[in-house]
């Protein structure tokens, strides 16, 4: 297990330091101006929107700058595929790409939603997953590569504590299904085809009924 996790720290470091250079500079204020184009699925406070049973869009806020600028290259470059998305990042430039994402990692981030009626056995489940990883799968722990209480680690793995459950369960169901393919080494992939689809909705559930970042912080005081 020890073995396990080192090797992923190595590979996410290894794609850390790529993602570091050459990062553009992005500017906050010209940014809220740019993510205009995004308040419809993003709404105005980057909280996202979570619909049960239909589509979740991601909660933007609060996330690390890196990271938003790396999926809007990927989308407009169709690295990751979205028919929504994709329109909307080949609008930007390199430097609008920098401020709205310099825009949304400075707004604080919103609470997840959905899930809140799951029943107990699945958050359980979720939470081993999430905290411990489940060997005997093959499982690796969600917080092995997001960082302690599921966080973010940097520009290459997101904060998920705190994200609406239908953006989670339906980002690991691309990978598990090859949708989606912008991880790095597959690491998401490989660890997403492991999980039955009751897993995918366990860990979504209770991902989303943890306090994202900055919450976390003021529980915590």
């Amino acid at each position: 297990m020890k073995h396990i996790s080192i090797a992923l720290a190595m590979a996410g470091l290894s794609v850390l330091s790529a993602s570091v250079q050459g990062e553009m500079q992005g500017d906050a204020k010209r940014g809220a101006q740019a993510a205009a184009l995004c308040i419809a699925c993003h709404q105005a406070d980057g909280g996202g929107k979570h619909i049960e049973g239909g589509e979740s869009w991601p909660r933007l806020a609060g996330l690390n700058a890196t990271y938003i600028a790396n999926q809007l290259h990927d989308f407009k470059s169709g690295a990751r595929s979205n028919a929504s998305m994709e329109p909307f990042a080949s609008m930007l430039n390199e430097q609008q790409i920098a401020d709205v994402a310099a825009y949304y990692s400075q707004l604080p981030p919103t609470p997840g939603q959905g899930g809140e009626e799951v029943d107990e056995v699945l958050l359980q489940r979720g939470e081993t997953i999430a905290l411990h990883g489940d060997w005997s799968a093959y499982l690796v722990s969600c917080k092995s590569c997001h960082g302690p209480d599921n966080q973010g680690a940097g520009t290459v793995f997101p904060g998920i504590a705190g994200q609406h459950a239908g953006y989670i369960e339906s980002q690991l169901q691309a990978w598990k299904g090859r949708t989606r393919n912008n991880d790095p080494q597959d690491l998401m992939g490989s660890v997403a085809r492991r999980m039955s689809d009751e897993d995918v909705r366990a860990v979504a559930a209770w991902l989303a009924n943890q306090p994202p970042a900055a919450k976390q912080q003021e529980l915590s005081q």
